[in-house]
Protein backbone atom coordinates (compact mmCIF):
# COMPACT_ATOMS: atom_id res chain seq x y z
CA UNK A 1 0.00 0.00 0.00
CA UNK A 2 2.92 2.53 0.49
CA UNK A 3 2.95 3.47 -3.07
CA UNK A 4 -0.28 2.61 -3.81
CA UNK A 5 -1.06 6.85 -3.28
CA UNK A 6 0.84 7.36 -6.60
CA UNK A 7 -1.71 6.42 -8.56
CA UNK A 8 -4.62 7.55 -6.96
CA UNK A 9 -3.28 11.35 -6.12
CA UNK A 10 -2.29 13.26 -9.24
CA UNK A 11 -1.59 16.90 -9.37
CA UNK A 12 -2.47 18.66 -12.85
CA UNK A 13 -2.47 22.80 -13.00
CA UNK A 14 -5.84 23.03 -14.96
CA UNK A 15 -7.64 21.12 -11.65
CA UNK A 16 -7.75 22.80 -8.15
CA UNK A 17 -5.00 25.13 -8.93
CA UNK A 18 -2.41 22.03 -9.15
CA UNK A 19 -3.28 20.58 -5.76
CA UNK A 20 -2.79 17.27 -5.01
CA UNK A 21 -6.31 15.71 -5.49
CA UNK A 22 -7.63 12.11 -6.16
CA UNK A 23 -7.63 11.20 -9.66
CA UNK A 24 -11.23 11.46 -11.64
CA UNK A 25 -12.03 14.21 -8.83
CA UNK A 26 -11.53 17.17 -8.03
CA UNK A 27 -11.48 16.75 -3.94
CA UNK A 28 -7.91 17.55 -2.91
CA UNK A 29 -5.93 16.05 -0.51
CA UNK A 30 -6.25 18.87 2.00
CA UNK A 31 -9.43 19.04 1.89
CA UNK A 32 -9.37 15.34 2.93
CA UNK A 33 -7.04 15.83 5.68
CA UNK A 34 -9.27 18.78 7.28
CA UNK A 35 -12.58 17.26 6.95
CA UNK A 36 -11.13 13.78 8.64
CA UNK A 37 -9.79 16.59 11.89
CA UNK A 38 -14.06 16.39 12.40
CA UNK A 39 -15.64 13.90 10.35
CA UNK A 40 -15.12 9.62 10.47
CA UNK A 41 -14.06 8.13 7.37
CA UNK A 42 -18.18 7.54 6.92
CA UNK A 43 -18.70 10.43 7.27
CA UNK A 44 -16.04 11.67 4.98
CA UNK A 45 -17.22 8.68 2.13
CA UNK A 46 -20.92 10.38 2.39
CA UNK A 47 -20.07 13.87 2.35
CA UNK A 48 -17.95 13.21 -1.16
CA UNK A 49 -19.86 9.95 -2.34
CA UNK A 50 -16.98 9.76 -5.31
CA UNK A 51 -13.66 8.73 -2.86
CA UNK A 52 -14.02 5.50 -1.57
CA UNK A 53 -11.82 3.97 1.22
CA UNK A 54 -8.52 3.92 -0.53
CA UNK A 55 -8.62 6.92 -1.60
CA UNK A 56 -8.85 8.36 2.01
CA UNK A 57 -6.20 6.05 2.67
CA UNK A 58 -3.63 7.45 -0.07
CA UNK A 59 -4.64 10.86 0.25
CA UNK A 60 -3.09 10.23 4.10
CA UNK A 61 -0.18 8.24 2.72
CA UNK A 62 0.78 11.27 0.87
CA UNK A 63 0.07 13.95 3.20
CA UNK A 64 2.24 12.14 5.92
CA UNK A 65 5.12 11.22 3.19
CA UNK A 66 4.91 15.57 2.39
CA UNK A 67 5.24 15.65 6.36
CA UNK A 68 8.53 14.18 6.22
CA UNK A 69 10.01 16.06 3.45
CA UNK A 70 8.68 19.79 4.50
CA UNK A 71 10.47 22.18 6.70
CA UNK A 72 8.33 23.35 9.40
CA UNK A 73 9.60 26.56 11.10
Amino acid sequence: MTNDWRERIVSDPTIHHGEPCIKGTRVSVAVIVANLAELSVDQLLEAYPQLVKEDIKSALLFASECSHSTLVA
